[in-house]
This record gives C-alpha cells, structure tokens and sequence, in this order.
C-alpha cells in the first residue's frame, strides 16, 4: 500500500493576491493545485495557460488553485511587480508570495515549475515537474473532483490540453544561460567581478556562454551596461546559442526606460522569426523597449541552427539576468 503524504501548510507568506491568506486545513473537502512559478520562468509561463484553463473549468466544482510564487530574481520579490504581472496576465486565482522559500521548502520542492493536487481529504495524490503532462494532470483533476462527488458530469478534458499533447517533439538546445557571476558562463578571457571593468571580446566564441566588448559590471545575478555611449553599437553583449526560442531577462537599474537593440548573425532580426516583444525602428533596426523588469521574447524560429546573438543599448542602467531557449514543435522545418 502506497503511503499517504499530508500536504504541508501554506504558512510564512503574508501577501496574498486575488484572496486572502488560505490553508490547507481550511480546504478539506476541495481539490488543490498547488502551482509553484515565478513570473521570469519561460517553463512557467508556458504552462501558465493551462493552469488558468483549469481554475475556469473546474473552479465550481470543487478545484482551488493556488500559484506560489517563489522568486528566482531579486525583483521578483517586489510586490509591485508580481501584481502588474498578475493583472497584465489575467490570473484569478490566489498566488501567495514565497520571498523566502518557506513554502518551497515545506513541500522540497526543486523545480520551476512544480505542480501538486492534493485531495479532499488534505493529502497529495499526484505531482509534475516542469512542462507537459498537461492531459494527466488534468485527469488526475477530474478523479479527485469525482472523489468527492462520483456523479458530477465534468466532461472530456480541455481541448488546449489534448492538444498540446498530440505529436509534439522537442529537441535539445542550448541551456539557460546566466550572466551573473555566481552562476554565470561569461566567456571573456579577461574576468573581473563586481567593479566596473572594460571587457575586450574573444575571437573564438563557444555556444552556451556569453561574451561582453565594452564597460560592464558583472555582479552575483546579472550583468550590468555600465556607461552611457552615444550610439548603441559601441558596448554589446553576444552570444552563440542553437534553439528555436529565445527569451531574456532584463530590467533597469533605476526607474528608466530604454531600447536594447538586437542582431541575429550581424543584422537585424527577420520580422519572420521576431519574437513578441521585438519592434523596428524607422531604420529597421530590430529592439525591445525595456519598460519593466520580466522576461522578453526575442526569437521564434522553425530553424535548429547555431546563431549569433547580440544585444546593445546606450543606457547605463541595463541589467541582463539570464538567456533562456526551447525547442519543441510538431514538425522539424527543413
């Protein structure tokens, strides 16, 4: 007989958004979801829009869902960001902030994101990690509902769930790529932390590490432009990677906005395989306008190929945290 495990209590975090404070103890005879994330994680932000078809489809029979967001950045403990990121995302459902893993902790949770459904009754019955398994778990939701009530009518599962499980391949990429030096992968030759320092590029560049020319200051969790240049060209930020996506997190050191300007392989980016947050400007030059500290989509191509990547800003008061890529389509292009 499969041991039973009792859910740990949502106990530490006193800011609670879209309800107030919950308890596992409280919710005995509900079905839970409890959803760890964190608003820069692509992996979360991709099942983001699962986890929100569930609460509407099941939140009136009997499903609580509850986001626990434990950050990974240090901004992402200001609760002025994760609200704008709640209400620009259209989240209903309670998220509790973690600022200090104390609900990460109970539940030894070592992934982004995590899911766990917890039964009527208080115990946990079923967990994911990472992406996918999308029509399991909302099957898994289904048998804990029918638990509590055997002649609920509830229907075949979401047709966003169905699908995303038919025929989709996902091949390997370039890894996440952090620019602070406590995790980092600069690939300059000439390394030196946490003091402004003028980096000179390397000729030999290597995929899955970063490279800076120019004034930078290479802090434990990011990297930061660190002089203001007349044209955006003159400090860069480059690095090689093989992906179909790729995404950045950036933000501001101070309350400013500004443009990070892009070339892929030494021009700007084809409007074919722009990502969603990418502009042009009037001379066509590819770039983001960084006006909040998230996560930006730079890249969606069909193409598994090793690419040149480079971003430059004049601003002095950019911050890079990390590169991150995915790979996974219905069919290979070409």
């Amino acid at each position: 007989m499969k041991t039973k495990i009792r859910a740990p209590e949502l106990e530490g975090a006193d800011i609670w958004f879209n309800s107030e404070p919950l308890s596992i103890k409280d919710l005995r005879g509900k079905v839970v979801l409890v959803d760890f994330w964190t608003y820069t994680c692509v992996n979360c932000l991709r099942t983001l829009p699962f986890v929100k078809e569930w609460h509407k489809r099941y939140e009136d029979k009997g499903l609580v869902v509850i986001g626990v967001h434990t950050p990974e950045f240090r901004f992402e403990k200001e609760s002025a960001n994760l609200e704008r990121f709640i209400k620009n995302a259209d989240i209903e459902y309670p998220v509790v902030m973690d600022n200090y893993n104390q609900i990460w902790n109970r539940f030894a949770t070592k992934y982004w994101p995590s899911k766990y459904l917890i039964d009527a009754d208080g115990y946990i019955r079923y967990n994911h990690f990472g992406e996918g398994a999308y029509a399991r778990t909302e099957e898994m939701i289904q048998q804990l509902i029918k638990d509590i009530n055997p002649a609920l009518e509830l229907g075949p599962i979401s047709e966003l769930a169905a699908k995303e499980e038919a025929g989709k391949v996902c091949y390997s990429t370039t890894p996440e790529t952090y620019t602070g030096y406590a995790l980092g992968a600069l690939g300059n030759l000439d390394k030196k932390y946490d003091r402004v320092f003028e980096f000179e590029d390397t000729e030999t560049h290597y995929e899955g590490r970063y490279y800076l020319s120019g004034t930078f200051e290479i802090e434990p969790g990011f990297v930061r432009h660190a002089r203001r240049t007349e044209t955006p060209g003159e400090d860069y930020l480059s690095l090689y990677f093989k992906s179909f996506e790729v995404n950045v997190v950036m933000k501001a050191a101070v309350d400013e906005e500004f443009l990070v300007y892009l070339e892929l392989d030494d021009r700007p980016i084809d409007k074919s395989i722009k990502g969603n947050d990418v502009q042009y400007d009037f001379e066509g030059r590819s770039y983001v306008k960084v006006t909040e500290p998230r996560m930006f989509n730079l890249i969606q191509n069909t193409n598994l190929l090793t690419h040149k990547l480079k971003l430059m800003s004049v601003s002095d008061q950019l911050e890079l945290y990390a590169f991150t890529f995915g790979a996974c389509a219905k069919e290979l292009a070409a």
